[in-house]
């Protein structure tokens, strides 16, 4: 019993002895000097207290002295503002540090390299400027440094590399720098991960990085690297991610993939590689993604899915690949993302093709595939299949309505610039997981079906530029993914993107379906009939565009509810009275046409009218230096019996220099090619 209490009481000592003991009081004042550089106070920092291992973010070593020392600084996310200041310098003990994901600013104190004992530094996501170091580094225990998605620029500076051969991870991505990658990039000997994409680099390959035996994962994507890839490039033997897309390489594509065993990706996309396929390329037996897209090679096809059992992904679209789509490729069974897109192929899509269980993204447009019938019979055994791109092919044919057509897990139709004809086939109404469908650019007639408004999740429909007649239906106004937001799953959606803007990495990717803005494009038709006042139900529409068609009757007040419109075009219809007064309430509203109409009375003031050039409203009755011509009287009973006045002619009270609001044009350019932009209307 009295052990026990003996016992007892020593922890009770030793407990109340640990509280005493404080961080060291360099220490102390290293972190106070950081946060006074700090336009943003750090939450759980109190200067009241001397212990700063107890601050948010901050760890202290075990040390059993009454000073312990601070080997931890992580305050990654804090949404912190201002500088690092130098005093940070003086965490001698510091081993890792991470203010990732902050907005902090300006040059990085030279002192920082020179921490002997840090191991981890995360300084990624930030605005820091400036160049790195190139003297006084100092790190010999780094292994981890991200610097990526800032704002460095200047040469990179490998003196790191000298003093620091244990670093493993270097991340430089997403820069502002610029010239030849330095030949001391060949002493980072331990290096197994290296990221210097999104930059400006220029020059040859850089011959350094073929000294790199242990690199595992290399990015240089997204400069200006010439010239061709260097065959040594397959004495990194270790290699599982090679990423050399967005530059200016070009030649052959070396045939050494045989000794590269462990390599899982490639991708070399967007160069000005020519000729055939390696034949090490093709039988690489770890592959699992491989995308060659944009550049220009040529011949067959050759892809050995025997050896190539476990390939995910495959992108050789926007190149010259001839002949027809090899059979071959339904042997790939792991095969998930397939674009052929913009090659030169022909023929048929092979029978084979319904042995591709696991495909969920197939691209086809922009060759000259025939028998849409057949293809769509095949591809519909694609169980998992969600997207469908066959723009531009079987030109002329007859759009299929076989009955017995099902596809119920797909998401994404695409069959523009086809010249189908036909009308909408019914097999349609069966794909109720349907989110986006473009049709548009075709001779597609007759009615859009009532049941085009059953879907539960189509947020975007583009039948424009057919010949299809009749009113538009009114159930089209009662599509649920454009009465209310939505949490629409999007399993099984590729990650090859949609739309991409431009080549660098800090631009816009669309790398989902539901990136797209809703859309209901039904212009360049002969459409006639009313604008349902029910189209004020679709709350969640961007654009709607039924310009070009013989609508008629009047706009409908209740067109305001679309409260995030952001394109409205009715131009070129046959519809009269005055524009309603209420759509000034569309603060969104930045791209409005109703010219060539029979529009009559007021133009609404306010709101985004004061941006709408004058072309807006051009070509309707009486419509001249700002004016309409007044509406003639209408037997309307209003709600106390009496009838409508006729309106005065008034001025059209817009400034034709104010800002234009922002003009949305959808282009949906796919990176394979999908919709080419509309330059001119049928």
């Amino acid at each position: 019993m009295d052990v026990s209490c003996f016992f007892l009481s020593f922890i009770c000592l030793a407990i109340s002895f640990r509280t005493c003991i404080a961080c060291n009081s360099s220490d102390l004042i290293a972190l106070t000097g950081f946060s006074k550089c700090l336009s943003s106070k750090i939450d759980g920092w109190n200067s009241s207290t001397s212990d700063c291992c107890t601050w948010t973010g901050v760890s202290c070593n075990n040390s059993t002295v009454l000073r312990r020392r601070v080997t931890g600084l992580e305050l990654g996310s804090k949404r912190l503002t201002g500088t690092i200041c130098e005093s940070l310098a003086g965490l001698d003990q510091l081993k890792t540090l991470n203010l990732s994901h902050n907005f902090l600013s300006r040059n990085l104190p030279a002192k920082l390299f020179s921490l002997q004992h840090l191991e981890v530094l995360d300084l990624s996501n930030n605005e820091l400027a400036g160049s790195i170091p190139g003297v006084g580094v100092y790190m010999p225990s780094i292994r981890y440094v991200d610097l990526s998605r800032n704002c460095f620029s200047g040469s990179i500076n490998a003196s790191l590399c000298e003093t620091s051969p244990s670093v493993r991870v270097l991340n430089l991505a997403s820069n502002y720098f610029t010239g030849e990658v330095s030949s001391n990039f060949g002493l980072c000997t331990s290096l197994q991960h290296l990221f210097l994409n999104g930059n400006n680099l220029s020059g040859r390959f850089p011959e350094s990085l073929l000294q790199l035996r242990d690199l595992r994962v290399l990015h240089l994507e997204d400069n200006q690297f010439s010239g061709p890839l260097h065959a040594e490039i397959g004495n990194l033997s270790n290699l599982v991610e090679l990423d050399v897309s967005s530059n200016l390489l070009s030649g052959s594509l070396p045939d050494v993939f045989g000794k590269l065993g462990k390599i899982e990706h490639f991708s070399a996309n967007r160069n000005k590689f020519i000729g055939s396929l390696p034949k090490s390329l093709v039988n690489s037996p770890s592959l699992l993604t491989l995308d060659l897209n944009k550049n220009t090679l040529d011949g067959p096809i050759n892809i050995n899915c025997s050896a190539m059992t476990h390939l995910i992904s495959l992108n050789l679209g926007s190149n010259n690949f001839n002949s027809p789509i090899p059979e071959s490729l339904s042997s790939c069974q792991s095969l998930s993302i397939l674009n052929l897109s913009l090659n030169k192929l022909g023929g048929e899509v092979p029978y084979n093709f319904k042995n591709l269980q696991a495909l969920a993204f197939l691209s086809l447009s922009n060759n000259s595939l025939t028998n849409l019938s057949a293809a769509l019979a095949i591809v519909q055994h694609c169980k998992n299949l969600t997207t469908l791109i066959l723009s531009i092919n079987f030109q002329g044919e007859q759009m299929p309505d076989d009955v017995n057509l099902q596809f119920e897990s797909l998401k994404a139709l695409v069959i523009p610039y086809s010249e189908l004809r036909g009308s909408i086939p019914s097999w349609l109404s069966r794909c109720q997981s349907l989110q986006l469908l473009d049709l548009s650019w075709n001779f597609l007639d007759g009615p859009l079906p009532p049941w085009i408004g059953n879907f539960k999740h189509l947020f975007y429909l583009d039948v424009s530029n057919n010949s299809f007649t009749g009113e538009i239906p009114k159930r089209l106004t009662e599509l649920r993914a454009l009465i209310k937001v939505m949490n629409i799953p999007l399993e099984g959606t590729s990650g090859v993107p949609f739309y991409r803007a431009g080549g660098s990495s800090r631009n816009l990717q669309y790398k989902s379906i539901r990136s797209f803005r809703p859309t209901i494009d039904l212009s360049y038709n002969k459409l006639s009939g009313p604008i349902w006042p029910s189209f004020g139900n679709l709350k969640t529409l961007h654009v709607l565009q039924l310009n070009k068609n013989m609508i008629s009757g009047q706009i409908p007040d209740s067109i305001s509810g679309m409260s995030s419109l952001e394109t409205l075009d009715l131009s070129h219809n046959k519809l009269s009275g005055e524009i309603p007064s209420s759509l000034v309430k569309l603060t969104f509203l930045s791209n409005f046409s109703v010219a060539y109409n029979e529009l009559c009375g007021k133009i609404p003031t306010g709101g985004q009218f004061l941006t709408f050039p004058n072309s807006s409203f051009m070509g309707n009755k009486g419509q001249g230096a700002g004016e309409f011509a007044s509406c003639q009287p209408v037997q309307t009973p209003n709600e106390h019996g009496s009838t409508s006045m006729s309106m005065t002619i008034v001025g059209l009270p817009f400034a034709v220099g104010a800002a234009t609001g922002f003009i949305i044009t959808i282009i949906f350019v796919f990176r394979s090619g999908w919709v080419f932009s509309k330059a001119q209307r049928r």
